[in-house]
């Protein structure tokens, strides 16, 4: 986009001055009236570019655009989701903050709507009775505007289990490449949304999803299973998910500890996916963003 600069009047320094305002800055009420970009104006936007760490100076180019955008996005604006490329803006902020103070983990407020995020959601819309897409709509919103008296300007309580960030997922899996398959109905599900949660983390990921064999060139082949070994089976690298206590490590020692590549590793799912008979997506997506959170962290380094 050209800059919008000090000097120049009509209706894209009006959007620019009523977005300043909605966020609190100060401008000169002939200048808004005139929807010219004056003094006033030409200050808020410094003030606006200092306050998200921009290049410092008064004109709006493509970044402050960007960051102008998303800083006047409130929560219910418009409905969240998971997607490529990713929400982001101080709605989803806000949500995170939201969700992460009233016990539903989905890591820092980062404002990107990710995988976390989108776990997290599904986890408060089924503990209030909503249907657990992971989508929030005004239903959803209604609940959190109900619990805002709960959650607002209460310090966001990020979960202890280790977080990997969203760039240094996106570059683990650019850098490695990644089978995984699943052995059952279960597992298949919980491979799947592990391939489908990658490839909204980057669209460069290099995870594959295989229902029998596996490239060659891979560097890694995750074996998802929901039943242990048969006695008679070939000794593999196993984790039983339900026995371990930090994944990372886990798959880190069984990557490093492999004589050929690709290292190959079998993750039991047997004692998580009991759930007395019921497996929802939710459980799915759950047991997904959990595993790729490992992966990625024991491959980060």
């Amino acid at each position: 986009m050209d800059p919008i600069v000090k000097g120049m009047q009509g209706p894209a320094v009006e959007d620019v001055q009523s977005r300043l305002v909605r966020l609190g800055f100060a401008i000169d009420s002939t200048e808004v009236d005139g929807k010219t970009f004056g003094d006033s104006t030409a200050q808020a936007v410094k003030a606006f570019r200092a306050d998200n760490d921009l290049i410092p100076g008064d004109e709006v180019d493509t970044a402050c655009w960007s960051a102008l955008v998303d800083a006047s996005y409130r929560l219910g604006d418009r409905t969240l989701y998971l997607r490529l490329p990713n929400f982001h803006g101080a709605d989803v902020r806000a949500l995170q903050q939201a969700l992460n103070v009233l016990g539903f983990a989905c890591g820092t407020d980062d404002g990107y709507f990710g995988p976390h995020t989108e776990a997290a959601l599904q986890q408060f819309q089924e503990n209030v009775g909503l249907f657990a897409d992971g989508m929030a709509f005004q239903d959803t919103f209604a609940y959190i505007a109900r619990l805002r008296h709960v959650w607002e300007g209460k310090p966001s309580i990020v979960e202890a289990e280790e977080r990997i960030g969203f760039a240094r997922a996106a570059e683990v899996l650019e850098n490695y490449r990644i089978a995984v398959c699943g052995d059952d109905p279960i597992s298949r599900a919980v491979a799947s949304r592990m391939w489908n949660i990658a490839q909204a983390t980057t669209e460069s990921s290099g995870m594959v999803l295989c229902d029998a064999g596996y490239p060659d060139d891979v560097d890694l082949v995750l074996e998802l299973a929901s039943d242990s070994l048969p006695e008679d089976a070939e000794p593999t690298p196993t984790i039983v998910l339900a026995e371990c206590n930090s994944l990372t490590q886990r798959i880190s020692t069984a990557f490093a500890a492999a004589k050929s590549k690709p290292a190959h590793i079998r993750i039991e799912l047997s004692g998580i996916t009991g759930y007395n008979g019921m497996f929802t997506s939710s459980d799915a997506q759950t047991l997904a963003v959990r595993m790729l959170d490992g992966v990625c962290a024991a491959l980060s380094d």
